[in-house]
């Protein structure tokens, strides 16, 4: 049976409400929850950007379920801080915390001043440093010299079993590349035989039988009309597609991007609806594909209302 976990989007909210929301969730009945880990929001509707790895500290000692993030190492973290970072987080908290690695986004590692790469050679830091990663989590003392440079770096405080390494794709071609090296699969909704072709990628290239988790981006709402214009008020600088989502270095960027975006539109591109039966129909359809975890992101500024709604008519139904 799929678990149902709850998404903390650290660029819509404060971090403080955001560490209110995650035991909120906790106490509505879901089973875990992940969070986003941003420098920069998408847009200046949302305004936020807390530091993800001190929240989850904080988010992992107030709840008793799994949290789990999402990093793009060798921009902003040197792979040696993103692993010192997971091993204590797991050292505190075994078997609770796992992490996500993907090849990143302009939008958040741009601050470095380094010149932003093609996606391929994205693809060949992000295996090199979750190479090196899984190295010091295993507890050896690794110096390197390729795209990273890692002199006698070694993690003292390790845990006794390592957090799970997954790789994030949103395409089938990264999908296969990381289906190779990761302990499992992260990726978000989308129509199901486009799904499912990530899937299938993902196997193809080396995962079969490891852990598929997904993120689903939805809003909901009393009425259709608030679910489709809160979905907008908060989303609407995030329906782009293809490149430009990880090619886009400012919330500024995004914003005249999507200055044309109607709220009909953001519907097309995540689940938007006031009906808990058809979020049900929706999220369902996910869970029959053999995602194990499915972490739902409510977009919209009425996160308690969805927390209690969904965690007692929806949740239930998806559990049966």
């Amino acid at each position: 049976m799929a678990r149902f976990g709850y998404h903390a989007s650290h660029e819509q909210f404060p971090p403080s409400d955001l560490l209110r929301l995650v035991q909120h969730a906790e106490e509505a009945g879901f089973d875990a929850a992940k969070c986003s880990d941003h420098f920069r929001p998408w847009g200046s509707q949302q305004g936020h950007s807390g530091f993800a790895w001190s929240w989850l500290g904080a988010a992992l000692a107030r709840t008793s379920f799994p949290v789990g993030s999402i990093s793009a190492p060798g921009y902003r973290y040197h792979p040696a801080i993103v692993a010192q970072s997971a091993a204590t987080l797991a050292e505190m908290f075994p078997g609770r915390f796992w992490l996500a690695l993907g090849s990143g986004q302009r939008l958040n590692e741009d601050i470095m001043g380094v010149a932003w790469p093609e996606k391929s050679e994205r693809n060949a830091r992000l295996k090199e440093s979750a190479d090196l990663i899984r190295r010091l989590l295993a507890g050896e003392r690794v110096s390197h010299y390729g795209r990273i440079t890692m002199v006698d770096a070694e993690i003292y405080s390790r845990p006794a079993t390592p957090p799970l390494l997954l790789g994030a794709a949103v395409t089938e071609a990264t999908a296969e590349f990381v289906g190779g090296w990761a302990d499992g699969l992260l990726t978000v909704s989308g129509e199901p035989d486009q799904v499912q072709g990530v899937v299938d990628a993902f196997r193809r290239g080396g995962g079969e039988g490891k852990k598929l988790v997904m993120q689903v981006g939805l809003n909901w709402a009393p009425t259709e009309e608030e679910a489709v214009q809160g979905a907008w008020e908060q989303w609407r600088t995030n329906v782009l597609g293809g490149e430009v989502n990880w090619e886009l270095r400012t919330p500024e960027q995004f914003e005249t991007a999507t200055k044309h975006v109607r709220p009909e539109d953001v519907a097309e591109s995540i689940l938007v609806s006031s009906s808990l039966d058809q979020h049900v129909e929706w999220i369902g359809r996910y869970a029959e594909m053999g995602f194990e975890e499915i972490y739902l992101h409510q977009v919209g500024r009425n996160q308690e209302g969805f927390l209690d709604v969904f965690g007692a008519r929806v949740l239930p139904q998806l559990r049966v």
